[in-house]
Parts: structure tokens; sequence; C-alpha cells
């Protein structure tokens, strides 16, 4: 049984939730947030420009189980997709009217930075390097690098030390790229953590390493295939990626996170996807800077 980590979720919000989950025949997890009906926001602010709109294309994982995965519907669910519908939904735009586009971890700021989202909802580790060339709201969420290792850890790997001059693989362009190299430089770097699956099934890698919440999804979703390790070695603020500067919009998604976090929808959108498999943890805190 999961046990809840001194949250207390609001009741409503998470019934609201679970209703509207039992009416749908698609896969896809209504968002908990009702949508503003006639927000206003200052003049030439991005908040003003996509309410006009009343559409927004936000950039997320389509493979990750758990936080982003294509749905039967060619759809994306998971808790990543549920934060963007909470933010499309304060700025008067329904879940219906919401793009997604997918990125993966090699071109999350290129698409930031030529416009063709606005957003990335991505399982997107905030770092300084990163934050040269986009900005980030949040965090609203931090998970910690790990290792996912074949059921039983026949290599009996138990932490980043044991992987001195083994073969890993991982995603290139991500942050446990970088992490790992410290450990190992016998790393099979793909586009996907879901194309690492197979060179760790066949024995080619003795493992595969990103945040830990990524590994309970795959190992979920490939039941008593794997395991993970469950000793994380890293810090990982998962962030919303915005253009870089636009203080304003980082504003209000913080501002909206934060709400969230007290008013129950950030909880009722976690148990509704990740809280199938994983403990509902206490949220961050937003970074102000």
């Amino acid at each position: 049984m999961r046990l809840n980590k001194g949250l207390v979720i609001s009741a409503i919000a998470l019934a609201s939730v679970l209703t509207l989950s039992a009416c749908t025949d698609s896969g896809a997890t209504p968002s908990a947030a009702p949508v503003a009906a006639t927000p206003t926001f200052a003049p030439g602010t991005t908040m003003a420009k996509l309410a006009e709109a009343g559409k927004i294309t936000i950039g997320t994982k389509f493979d990750q189980p758990l936080f982003g995965l294509k749905g039967p519907d060619d759809k994306p669910i998971g808790f990543d997709v549920e934060i963007g519908k909470l933010i499309a939904a304060k700025l008067g735009i329904a879940a219906d009217k919401i793009k997604w586009t997918e990125t993966v971890s090699a071109n999350r700021e290129p698409f930031i930075q030529n416009g063709q989202v606005d957003l990335v909802i991505a399982t997107y580790t905030i770092n300084d390097k990163r934050k040269e060339v986009v900005s980030f709201a949040g965090p609203y969420y931090e998970a910690g690098q790990d290792l996912l290792v074949l059921a039983g850890n026949p290599s009996k790997i138990t932490g980043p030390q044991d992987l001195t001059g083994k073969p890993v693989c991982t995603v290139s362009g991500s942050t446990s790229e970088k992490n790992i190299a410290a450990y190992t430089t016998n790393v099979i770097a793909t586009d996907t953590y879901s194309n690492c699956l197979g060179p760790l099934r066949s024995g080619e890698v003795v493992a595969v390493t990103t945040d830990n919440v990524i590994l309970a999804g795959l190992a979920d979703q490939n039941s008593g295939e794997f395991e993970v390790v469950g000793k994380p070695f890293t810090k990982e603020p998962y962030g919303i990626g915005l253009k870089k500067d636009d203080t304003e919009f980082r504003a209000f998604i913080n501002d909206t996170l934060e709400a969230s976090f007290t008013d129950g929808t950030w909880a009722a959108a976690w148990e509704a996807t990740a809280g199938k498999v994983l403990d509902t943890p206490t949220p961050p805190t937003i970074n102000r800077y």
C-alpha cells in the first residue's frame, strides 16, 4: 500500500478527477482545475496573448510512463500533462485547446527558443546551463537520478559506484548523461529512455539511468522485467521551461503552481497519474529567482 507523506489532499479536487476519469473512454485524465471564465491580464504579456488566442502549445515527453506517455487516443497522459492543463485552465484555455508537441531531452531548449512551443513540461531538470538560454518556473516536483536493472539485479548494482567501466544507457542531452559520466565513460546514449530497454534486456548494458520517477514508470509498464535500485544519487528539480527572461509569464506560472499546492489540484493531478504507482510527495518550494 502506498503511503501519503504529510500532504492533505483536497477531497473535492480528487473526487472531481476520479469522477471525470470514470466518464471517459480515451484513457486521458481530465484536469481537476476549472477553466477560468474571463481571465484578465496586462496588455502585451504572454498571458494576454495566449488567453486572446484561446490556445497554447506545450512540449512534453511521449514515452515517459506516469509523466508524459502517448495514450490510446494519441494524446499524452501523465503528471506533466496534468500540470500543463492546470496552467492552461488559469489562462482560460480548455484542455482540448492545448496542442501537445513531443519534446525529447535534446530539443527542449531549441523548441522554446524558436517559438515552436510556448512551454516545455517534460521531466525538465532546472540547471544553470539551461538557464543561460531559457527561463524556468517552478520547480513543481523534485526527483533523483537512480538506476534501472534487470529483475533480480544479476549484476549486483547497488549504486553508481558499481558502474566503473560498465556499459550504461541514458538519453543524449539529458542531465542524467552528464551526471553518470562521473562514474563511467562507457555510456550508450539514445534519444528516448524506452530505447534503452532493449540493450538492458540483451545485456548490452547493465543499467539504465535517469530520474527515479521515470524509471519507476518504465518498470511498472514492463512488469516483472526490471527493478529500480532505489538509491537516488542526485536531486533533480523539475521546472517548466519558457522563453528567456519572460518574467511576467514565469511569475504567473509560479503563482498558479503555488495555488495548486494549497487548493489540492496538484495532489489530485498526482494521484490520478504518477500516484497510481508512487507515494504522494510534499510539493517543493518555488524558486522565485
